[in-house]
């Protein structure tokens, strides 16, 4: 008979110690248990084991529960560990450092919004600020509020001199905010819409609706089926049918798998692609390429010429470029088939193309690199960036010798707002001038690139320009990542001239970026009868001292989207 005193003693709630001086006894009695009957033991200690038998043992069973309810439940502890945590400071100089120009501008704008105490330098100051620098005027101006004032760390509790003004801190301070609020109201009641006589309101009303907005391809197609004459189940399954067509202009689904979805007859699902099918772009809503290309065809009425015979019947020969076969299947001559072949290149294969969203992207140069007699002078984009200053304003309301709480709160408030301030020009300014040193190395490492272009782009990895810059490579990819250099050779991103190199027989390195451009040119130059092959390709780059693999030669040429030769060569 196994005793279950355990359990007892878990309902009555026993205190740790009884439950851990119980349990600590089992455990021994049954280790003890396990022990004799494996056999460890003498004679002696089962003659011990057998006098003393125990009066109740735990089970298995019983004993796997006690384990897996010390190991559950919720545990307090106390534990040492060291971390790195960015400061926000910090996080904010990494955000301005790797922010191109327009992120840029609207991060600084949205710090100006956040703290008073920073205003944007006008324009005519600053060109004011570049005739007298260029005239020999002294650096450093004691009016300069690109810096906080001076008296910022004076507190006036401890000391006051005697020029210190005498007025009240929160007359002052009332003031200023009084003076804001007014401002506030100026520009809120100027913002408001000026009514205009019957002329001027057309003449807006007319600039409004002559903006067209960018029309997608299944809108197209809607509008072009209300203007059919379908009917109600019609333009229901029309609509199923526009909603699977893609950007492209085809046709995702097959009719069986429509006909299944929609529960209707597959005839019916038909009938309606096909007139689905004569809506513009030409080809729309085809199930693949080779119907695409015949209904453009049949569209223009050339169901009767060569190459919708082709197209028709010897489509995989075609995308394989087999001339020989498809001659001898359509009993022509291969100058014909070719001509055909020329003449099906001018159809479109994505119908939906046009109707794609515009994609292009509008960059500003972060830096910009010009020819100076034999010299090249970097320069960064700092028109685009705002200028900023301290504002005076808060100069005297620092030095006011209000010493209540408010007056001190005040100040305190201002005083953060400065240091904030004035860190962020630090982090604008120290950003530009990392961006310059990194522009500067680049074109010293990259100057026949300069003077000769892509060619010449010689081998360059972060790490050197790095160690020259003096500071730590990722700085080096977060200061050149989406921003774009202007150099006397075009617009290139930055990123463009951090290239890995291949070793030449000379022992000079030549770019990828130069290898894959030799790659291109002497694929221009092949004769289309007998078309280099990728083997020939690196025979001829080896004669040239670079040792490319044929693997190689081969992603090149998919990169460049170029064919294989078997598919380029013309009969």
């Amino acid at each position: 008979m196994v005793n279950r005193q355990i359990p007892d003693i878990f309902r009555r709630r026993a205190s740790f110690f009884d439950w851990w001086r119980v349990f600590c006894f089992k455990l021994w009695q049954n280790w003890t248990m396990l022990y004799t009957a494996a056999g460890w033991g003498g004679r002696r200690s089962q003659r011990r084991r057998v006098k003393r038998e125990p009066d109740f043992a735990l089970e298995p069973e019983l004993f796997s529960a006690i384990i897996t309810a010390m190991s559950q439940g919720l545990h307090l502890s106390q534990r040492m560990s060291l971390s790195q945590v960015l400061a926000p400071q910090l996080q904010q100089s990494l955000a301005l450092l790797q922010a191109p120009t327009l992120e840029l501008k609207a991060l600084v704008e949205q710090e100006v919004q956040q703290n008073p105490m920073l205003e944007e330098v006008p324009a005519s100051e600053m060109e004011q600020q570049d005739r007298d620098r260029d005239e020999g005027s002294p650096a450093n101006d004691p009016n300069d509020l690109a810096e906080p004032p001076a008296d910022v760390l004076f507190d006036p509790t401890t000391e006051k001199p005697a020029s210190a003004p005498v007025d009240n801190f929160q007359a002052e301070f009332e003031k200023m905010v009084q003076q804001d609020q007014e401002m506030r109201d100026h520009f809120s009641q100027s913002s408001l819409p000026i009514r205009q006589g019957p002329e001027a309101e057309e003449r807006r009303q007319f600039m409004f609706d002559s903006l067209v907005a960018g029309t997608s391809l299944q809108e197209t197609l809607l509008e072009q089926m209300r203007f059919s004459e379908l009917t109600d189940d019609q333009r229901r399954l029309g609509e199923m049918i526009i909603g699977n067509i893609d950007e492209r202009g085809r046709l995702n689904e097959t009719v069986d798998s429509l006909s299944f979805s929609s529960g209707e007859p597959a005839d019916k699902i038909a009938a309606v692609l096909k007139i689905v099918q004569t809506f513009d772009p030409p080809g729309v809503a085809a199930r693949d390429l080779r119907e695409c290309l015949m209904l453009q065809m049949e569209r223009a009425g050339r169901q009767e010429t060569v190459e919708y015979r082709i197209v028709r019947d010897f489509m995989d020969a075609l995308s394989k470029r087999k001339m020989p076969e498809i001659a001898k299947g359509t009993g022509l001559d291969i100058e014909e088939v070719q001509e055909a072949l020329k003449r099906i290149t001018c159809l479109e294969p994505h119908p939906g193309r046009e109707y794609l969203p515009d994609d292009d992207r509008y960059v500003l140069p972060e830096v910009f690199v010009t020819k100076v007699g034999d010299d090249y002078v970097v320069t960064t984009n700092n028109e685009q960036i705002p200028h900023l200053r301290i504002s005076n304003l808060y100069k005297d309301l620092m030095s006011q010798a209000d010493t209540s709480e408010e007056g001190v709160k005040a100040r305190e408030y201002i005083r953060e707002k400065i240091r904030a301030g004035k860190f962020l020009i630090k982090s604008l300014q120290q950003r530009q001038q990392t961006i310059l040193n990194i522009g500067r190395e680049i074109v010293q490492r990259q100057r026949e690139f300069m003077d000769k272009g892509r060619a010449f782009l010689k081998p360059m990895t972060m790490v050197q320009v790095a160690e020259v810059v003096k500071v730590h490579e990722t700085t080096v990819s977060r200061a050149v990542s989406n921003k774009y250099m202007d150099t006397p050779q075009g617009i290139y991103e930055m990123k463009f001239f951090f290239t890995s190199g291949i070793q030449t027989s000379s022992g000079n390195g030549v770019s990828n970026t130069s290898v894959k451009d030799m790659v291109a040119a002497m694929f221009a130059g092949e004769d289309s009868v007998i078309p280099l092959s990728d083997q020939e390709i690196v025979k001829m780059l080896k004669e040239k001292g670079i040792m490319i693999a044929r693997r190689t030669v081969a992603k090149y040429r998919a990169e460049l989207n170029i064919l294989p030769s078997n598919l380029r060569k013309v009969y």
